[in-house]
């Protein structure tokens, strides 16, 4: 088995890589989701599944959102912990989330680094948040400001991914 001693950052060439490709990516993605209108009260997907491999989830966040955001985002990692379902555990242990310090036009983007994704497990933030906080006014507040974050309608984009090659192994 092969050993290194570089910083963890040097053998992780693939996710540098992703997080690089994602940024130069982004910059039609942020002008979409800068110029598009203000969301409109549509219906969200009922289940967020992955089939296998990983996701790539990208959340353009308006700059002055970013603070409720990560309120969400806190509220998320305690529902997942506090889930009794065994998938819930695994779907925290695979699920990792970035905050670019490079400006997506007026916006913030948060990458969400899914791997592995659990097989068929839902990774619907509103229906974790509601299984776990319950139809209370606590769980209302924390799905309004979870809607209210976002740029604009489009401003998420999913990329499912399969493993073409570990470098690690």
């Amino acid at each position: 088995m092969f050993r290194s001693d570089a910083p963890a950052t040097a053998r992780r060439p693939g996710m540098l890589m992703i997080l690089a490709l994602t940024v130069g990516l982004l910059s039609a993605s942020a002008a979409r989701a800068q110029a598009a209108p203000a969301p409109q009260a549509a219906a969200a997907p009922s289940q967020r599944t992955f089939a296998q491999g990983g996701a790539m989830w990208l959340n353009f966040i308006k700059a002055d959102k970013t603070t409720d955001f990560e309120f969400v985002i806190t509220k998320l990692k305690e529902a997942l912990a506090k889930s009794e379902k065994p998938e819930r555990k695994q779907q925290a242990a695979g699920w990792k989330v970035y905050k670019s310090p490079d400006p997506a036009g007026a916006n913030v983007l948060y990458v969400f680094i899914i791997d592995p994704a659990v097989k068929g497990a839902d990774y619907q933030i509103s229906n974790i948040i509601t299984e776990a906080f319950g139809n209370t006014p606590e769980a209302n507040d924390i799905l309004k400001k979870y809607a209210e974050a976002y740029a604009a309608t489009g401003a998420i984009s999913i990329a499912n991914l399969n493993m073409l090659q570990d470098f690690s192994k």
